[in-house]
């Protein structure tokens, strides 16, 4: 592959990985407006949040036969309009069943995003020779800053879900249609006998459970600040319902200037330092924000979460990929079920913990979980293996 196809191929993936962002806050933020325009009761609403998760992940499993017909590009290209198209369905609609069609397609077509949105990530990352994994991950986030922003305006507008998803959709939707010319650069063949042992033998679980489980631990922990932190903040710390939006907001920003510099990181630390700092970082914001006496220390605690965590779910992708470089796709498809996997259980974990317990109690759950990622971090490998695919860069032949 050349140098300028590589470029375009990772500008064109960050241009995916931003749209998705966008996409994915637009419609968490927008849940309150999307429960009243349809009438969905609190007991229901529930069940029609977890359906997304689950079909997502039922998804992500059916990506790795697809993705071995025609590969991870193909895939990417067709799901993310897919994924555009229902969120302004989700807006359009007026009945529950229209609700339940445009959600579950949402989820279905999010699993096979997200699965090969992070296959291409890892195999560019292969190709390049260096970490690049966590600059893809640096655009989601601020893709998320960017929809939550917008999903802002509509609320305090009072705009129909329909009125403000369309201009999004009509932008993103051919931005993402012209970039995805360039996917291909993404993908690669393992020439026979570069994999070693590996190749042809497939992805053995217990090997890949390890970086299964710091998924989980990482999306548990994401998790709990979306969906916790506001009402923490609020009826914990007693602070205003103004200065309860403040720690998301802080999170998602940490979280992208983490990602924005993590890359550099790697290639001079290693992966598995970075993780282990990021774990030890993450559980030292849970635990601030346990014993935080008001609400700025609070705030204080979450934005160092966002430094934390934002590292990892990054690099356990890349992890998977230099663990199985024979059969990278299907052990990120694999690895990519146990980020719904951890945040279907970490929401209603603190929630029944905080009303069992107690909310402060809570956190440090969540904090002891992520600091068990620093006891797998040898699964991220040695310093030296930075990019990606073990010590020596392996030949790649192109299919694009």
């Amino acid at each position: 592959m050349t140098d300028a196809r590589l470029r375009r191929g990772r500008g064109s993936l960050a241009v995916s990985f931003f749209v998705q962002g966008v996409t994915f806050a637009l419609l968490v933020t927008r849940i309150p407006g999307i429960q009243d325009r349809y009438g969905i009761s609190d007991a229901l609403l529930p069940a029609f949040l977890a359906a997304v998760p689950i079909l997502a992940g039922v998804a992500s499993v059916t990506t790795e036969k697809v993705v071995a017909r025609v590969g991870p590009a193909v895939v990417l290209r067709w799901a993310q309009p897919v994924v555009l198209l229902a969120l302004l369905g989700v807006g359009a609609g007026t009945e529950l069943w229209e609700a339940a069609v445009a959600l579950g397609l949402f989820g279905l077509a999010v699993g096979a995003l997200d699965a090969s949105m992070n296959m291409l990530g890892v195999n560019l990352q292969r190709a390049y020779g260096r970490s690049i994994m966590l600059g893809f991950h640096a655009s989601y986030s601020l893709g998320g800053i960017v929809g939550a922003s917008l999903a802002w305006v509509g609320a305090h507008w009072h705009l129909s879900l329909f009125v403000s998803y369309l201009p999004v959709v009509a932008l993103l939707l051919p931005a993402a249609l012209v970039g995805s010319r360039w996917y291909g650069a993404g993908e690669h063949r393992t020439v026979k006998g570069e994999a070693g042992e590996n190749q042809g033998s497939g992805v053995a679980f217990a090997l890949l459970l390890p970086l299964c489980l710091v998924m989980t631990f990482a999306y548990i922990g994401d998790s709990t600040v979306s969906n916790w932190s506001a009402k923490y903040l609020q009826d914990v710390l007693g602070s205003s319902e103004e200065v309860a939006t403040v720690p998301y907001s802080a999170y998602m920003v940490t979280t992208l200037l983490g990602r924005a510099v993590g890359d550099l990181g790697v290639r001079r630390l290693g992966a598995a330092t970075v993780v282990r700092c990021g774990a030890v970082l993450a559980a030292l914001g849970f635990a601030v924000v346990a014993v935080a006496p008001g609400a700025w220390v609070g705030i204080a605690g979450f934005t160092v979460l966002g430094f934390g965590l934002s590292v990892i779910v990054p690099q356990t992708f890349a992890a998977a990929g230099r663990l199985f470089p024979g059969a990278s796709d299907a052990a990120v498809a694999r690895l990519n079920v146990f980020n719904y996997v951890g945040f279907l259980i970490g929401s209603p974990l603190v929630g029944a913990l905080g009303d069992a317990w107690s909310y402060r109690g809570a956190m440090l759950v969540p904090m002891v979980l992520v600091l068990v990622t620093v006891v797998y971090a040898t699964s991220f490998g040695s310093r030296e293996a930075r990019y990606g695919g073990g010590h020596e860069r392996p030949r790649t032949v192109d299919v694009g």
